[in-house]
């Protein structure tokens, strides 16, 4: 039993590692100036290590000390999660354009006529041979984190549960692999809910003194503290490894494999039509769910305007309960109902059936992207051409991006770029407002502008959609643990340690792998303002939210179909 709780409590500290950087996902984008498709592969890139081991050590799996080799991985994932929030320690502090000369900076994003180009330095500055080498270094670092963390979770499932199921009583078994289970479940929920406390935190908390930080963290610039969750959570593995090296080895005798076996079970269990099929289906589902984690919460924020920390907790609290009910009532239906193996695969059908009616209506619920003048709205159309030459004689720096939103309802990318050539500031030394804003023509006045973005005005659509994607999930999932007693009770006895391994590789190579990769390409084709760094893209400004709606939840539509 204390086994028991050191596996749930290793497991869960596991998952809150590789779960907290599908919460942090756009926060290190915005950071470090990475495209979706890139974060998308970092956030798969664990499953690369995993793969290539998972199979073998499955098979050996009865020949090795299991509990120490659990500690050695744990400690692994440990040093991953360490070296996850490495970056932000070898960096030099967040810099973003500000309208107020402070310590960072004594340039201003502010219309200043007559200074002819002073500001060119505002955006330059960012492509130092240094700098370009740092954001390289960055990547790296992070990609070989992901690595560690993959080859580290290797033993820890399967050997745990192999453990547990040698040695508990036949009666008890079923249990425990029970808790460890709903912990696995539980983990990302945690995770989430750990990225929506640490995202309120600013970036750079060590390193600057609250009162020069200008941001809150409702500014479309505002980065959270995405490293010291890494640091929460790999100091928790590091706890849990502990107890692994004094368990005992204790090894009841099992019939020895060997590897010349290895072709003729595979091929045996994928020529199986059930299995095959099966595997299939949940290939599908779990490509739908890997896009659904990475890039649920930066999907929220750009819809509903909402902070990073509060779609995480969205997510955390509302999204992945929601899963569980699923599965657990899924669970709970089959027992019931002592249900046939064709009763099982009707049951998913339904399941999946009715996932689909609740989703569909899913890709109408959302707002177009606010009107930001100059990428999403041009005003020449309505007032001639004045509007264009309003800031003409400001020298704006093209890479300004201080957003502020005008009091004709219009986005602007920076005070410059409308014209405002004021600015007031709170005792706080926050920003108040901008005034003397030549392209905002107000009723004929000359209008101001408050700091932070317009947001997309779809917030009466939040709750409907929260709603429906939770149901649609909780439909989803009941088909979870008939989708398992189909595999379970269709192949051979003796095959049926190494069939779930056969399917969890598929799972990986299929849909864990490429879906966060496959969506975060499909994220960027949807951009239509990028971040320049050193003139290649970096971070997407502003996406078209319909395009973004349309292909992110029609992706998600197409595998839930697939499944079905």
């Amino acid at each position: 039993q204390f086994f028991v709780f050191c596996h749930g409590l290793l497991q869960l500290s596991q998952l809150l590692v590789s779960g907290y950087l599908k919460s942090s996902i756009s926060t290190i984008e915005k950071r470090y100036g990475l495209s979706s498709q890139t974060s998308g592969l970092l956030a798969s890139f664990n499953e690369v290590g995993n793969t290539l081991l998972i199979v073998f050590i499955s098979y050996f799996g009865s020949r090795v000390h299991r509990p120490r080799f659990i500690g050695c991985g744990a400690i692994l994932v440990s040093l991953a999660g360490f070296l996850m929030s490495l970056p932000h320690f070898i960096t030099g502090p967040y810099k973003y354009d500000q309208s107020v000369a402070s310590t960072f900076s004594n340039t201003t994003d502010l219309c200043q006529p007559g200074v002819p180009g002073s500001q060119g330095n505002l955006s330059d500055d960012g492509c130092t041979p240094h700098a370009v080498k740092e954001n390289h270094e960055v990547l790296l670092v992070m990609f070989i984190a992901q690595a560690l963390l993959g080859i580290g979770g290797v033993p820890i499932q399967p050997f745990g549960i192999s453990y547990i199921d040698d040695f508990a009583s036949e009666r008890n078994s079923p249990l425990y692999l029970g808790i460890l289970f709903s912990v696995t479940v539980i983990g990302p929920g945690v995770a989430f809910m750990l990225g929506s406390a640490m995202l309120r935190f600013y970036v750079d908390i060590d390193k600057v003194t609250g009162d020069e930080v200008q941001l809150t963290n409702k500014d479309p610039r505002w980065v959270g503290a995405w490293w010291l969750g890494f640091l929460v959570a790999a100091s928790l593995v590091a706890l849990s490894a502990v107890p692994y090296f004094f368990f005992p080895r204790e090894m009841p005798k099992e019939f020895p494999l060997f590897l010349s076996d290895f072709p003729v079970v595979l091929l045996r269990n994928l020529r199986h039509p059930v299995y095959l099929l099966v595997v299939l289906a949940q290939v599908n589902l779990s490509a739908m769910v890997a896009g659904l984690a990475t890039f649920m919460a930066k999907f929220l924020e750009r819809q509903f305007s909402l902070t990073a920390s509060l779609a995480n907790m969205i997510i955390g609290a509302v999204n992945i309960p929601g899963a569980m009910v699923g599965i657990v009532v899924g669970g709970a239906i089959l027992k019931r109902f002592q249900m046939s193996l064709r009763q099982c695969s009707a049951m998913c059908v339904l399941g999946m059936f009715l996932c689909l009616l609740l989703a569909f209506p899913l890709l109408f619920l959302g707002c177009p992207t606010q009107k930001v003048a100059g990428v999403t709205y041009s005003e020449s159309s309505e007032f001639g051409h004045h509007a264009l030459e309003c800031n003409l004689q400001c020298n704006c720096p093209e890479k300004a991006y201080n957003p502020i939103c005008g009091s004709n309802a219009i986005e602007y990318i920076s005070p410059c770029s409308a014209g405002c050539r004021v600015v007031n500031i709170n005792a706080d030394n926050s920003v108040l407002n901008y005034t003397h804003c030549s392209c905002i023509s107000d009723q004929g006045l000359a209008g101001f502008a408050k700091p932070g973005t317009c947001g997309t005005g779809c917030s009466h659509l939040f709750l409907p959609f929260v709603v429906l994607s939770c149901l649609a999930g909780i439909l989803a999932s009941t088909s979870h643990t008939p989708s398992f007693m189909l595999i379970l009770r269709s192949i051979q006895p003796e095959d049926k340690s190494f069939a779930v391994g056969i399917q969890f590789m598929l799972l990986r190579v299929l849909a864990w792998m490429p879906g966060p990769v496959l969506y975060g390409s499909a994220i960027d084709t949807t951009c239509i303002l990028w971040e320049k760094k050193c003139d290649r893209n970096a971070a997407c400004r502003y996406y078209d939210n319909n395009l973004f709606r349309q292909r992110y939840l029609g992706l998600q539509f197409f595998f839930e179909v697939g499944a079905f």
